[in-house]
C-alpha cells in the first residue's frame, strides 16, 4: 500500500526488478507463498510482492468513495503527520488499511471521532475494562487518498497571521470569512474554533478575527464558549455577506445549527435552524 512497489522476478534474496506497480493499480493473485505473493499486473506482466502490500479491491473502492465525498465537504483544519500513521477506511484501530502516511505529510482535516479503545480485558470470556480509553480520530485527506488516522499522530498547522491567538488555546479548526485590503495585501479574516477541556465535542468555543487596517493587526470581534460543538462548521457566502453555521446540541440533546453573518467588522447571531442538514437560514422576525 505504499505509493510504487517494485514487481519482482523472485521472492529470493537476490532479485531483480521488472516492473513497478502504482497505488491503486489492480493484480490478480495468482499464488501466495510465505510473506509473498505471485500477482499478474493489468498489462499481464507477472512477478512477486511483499503480500502485506496488497488490499482487497473492494477495500480500495471504498477508499476512493470516500475520497470523492470529501470532494463536496469543507476542511475544518490542515496539518501534518508528526509520524508514520496508517490510513484506516473506518476510525478505529480494527480498520481496514488504506495505505501509510509518511512523517510530515501534509493533510487536511475534514471530521473528528472518539472510539473506545479496545483493552486487554476486552476478549471473550474476560471482563471488560469499566472505563475503555477512548481515541480520537481524524478523517483526513492527503493528496489522492483519504481516510481515518490517529489523532495523536497529527499536528494541526495554524496559520501564521493567528498562531499568536492561539497559544492559550485548543485551537481545532479555522476558516477565512472574506478577506480586507490593506495596501497591496488582501488580509485574511478568520472564524476560529477551539475545544475546552476534555470533553467529547469537536468544539466548545469560537472566535472571529477582523483586520484592523489602521494598526495593522486582529482584532477579537466576536467571542462565544459554553457551545456543544460537533464538526464540520461550514461557511457560505451569500452577495457580499460571509455566514457561518454551527452544528451544535441543546442542553435536552436536540441538535440544532446556529448560523451567524459578518458584517464588515461586526458578527451577528442570526438565530437558529432545527437539525444539522438543512441548507435553511433562520426565519427573520417581524415587528409590527
Amino acid at each position: 500500500m505504499s505509493p510504487s512497489l517494485d514487481l519482482l522476478d523472485s521472492p529470493a534474496v537476490v532479485h531483480k526488478v521488472i516492473g513497478v506497480l502504482k497505488y491503486g493499480d489492480r493484480v490478480d493473485v495468482m499464488k501466495t507463498e510465505g510473506t509473498w505473493a505471485k500477482v499478474q499486473a493489468g498489462d499481464g506482466g507477472q512477478g512477486w510482492v511483499i503480500t502485506q502490500e496488497l488490499m482487497p479491491s473492494k477495500t480500495y473502492e471504498d477508499g476512493q468513495k470516500l475520497l470523492h465525498q470529501l470532494s463536496s465537504r469543507q476542511v475544518q483544519a490542515a496539518g501534518h503527520a508528526v509520524l508514520a500513521a496508517n490510513l484506516r477506511l473506518e476510525p478505529g484501530r480494527d480498520g481496514p488499511e488504506l495505505g501509510m502516511l509518511a512523517q510530515d505529510q501534509t493533510l487536511d482535516v475534514f471530521d473528528r471521532r472518539m472510539i473506545a479503545r479496545k483493552t486487554a480485558g476486552s476478549g471473550a470470556g474476560q471482563p471488560a475494562s469499566s472505563t475503555p480509553v477512548p481515541d480520537v480520530w481524524y478523517l483526513v485527506r492527503s493528496g489522492s487518498r483519504a481516510g481515518w488516522v490517529l489523532g495523536r499522530l497529527v499536528t494541526l498547522d495554524i496559520p501564521q497571521g493567528i498562531s499568536q491567538y492561539a497559544a492559550n488555546y485548543n485551537t481545532v479548526a479555522w476558516f477565512v470569512l472574506n478577506t480586507v485590503r490593506d495596501g497591496d495585501s488582501n488580509v485574511p479574516q478568520y472564524l476560529v474554533a477551539d475545544r475546552e477541556g476534555s470533553v467529547g465535542f469537536d468544539f466548545t468555543h469560537i472566535r472571529v478575527f477582523t483586520w484592523w487596517v489602521k494598526q495593522h493587526h486582529y482584532v477579537t470581534s466576536y467571542v462565544q464558549s459554553g457551545l456543544k460543538g460537533v464538526f464540520p462548521i461550514r461557511t457560505e457566502n451569500l452577495g457580499n455577506t460571509p455566514y457561518f453555521r454551527l452544528r451544535l446540541v441543546d442542553d435536552k440533546g436536540n441538535k440544532f445549527q446556529s448560523v451567524y453573518g459578518l458584517f464588515n467588522t461586526i458578527v451577528r447571531p442570526m438565530g437558529r435552524v432545527e437539525g444539522w442538514e438543512s441548507n435553511a437560514m433562520p426565519e427573520r422576525k417581524h415587528r409590527r
